[in-house]
């Protein structure tokens, strides 16, 4: 079992910045990438951005290219996604989530463990 701890969720001005915090516990050995995903009100829940927990590959949705920046730090058992020139549109419950598939994995059923999301709204 992977527990998933996010935060650093808010309220924010269109074109602000938020950093959001994962934090992984129990058999994170067992880890292979970790995901981040959102879900607006009405949505389906959508892939945002992916980590190697291993360190370095990166994956993520052309959404967010070049606003977003997923990052770890191995040390503290934590993946990051440092949100810039957020947009309305980004408004939703941002989750991380594990998975034993491919970097590129898009698909929800194919995480496995999950963390209670975190808000973020970002208004206009």
């Amino acid at each position: 079992q992977v527990q998933l701890v996010e935060s650093g969720g808010g309220l924010v001005q269109a074109g602000g910045s938020l950093r959001l915090s994962c934090a992984a516990s129990g058999r994170t050995f067992s880890i292979y990438h970790i995901g981040w995903f959102r879900q607006a009100p009405g949505k389906e829940r959508e892939f945002v951005a992916a980590i190697r927990w291993s360190g370095g590959s990166t994956s993520y949705a052309d959404s967010v290219k070049g606003r977003f920046t997923i990052s770890q730090d191995n040390a503290k058992n934590t993946v990051y996604l440092q949100m810039t020139n957020l947009k309305p549109e980004d408004t939703a419950v941002y989750y991380c989530a594990t998975t034993r598939y491919s970097l590129s994995e898009r698909r929800v059923s194919k995480y496995d463990f999950w963390g209670q999301g975190t808000q973020v709204t970002v208004s206009s």
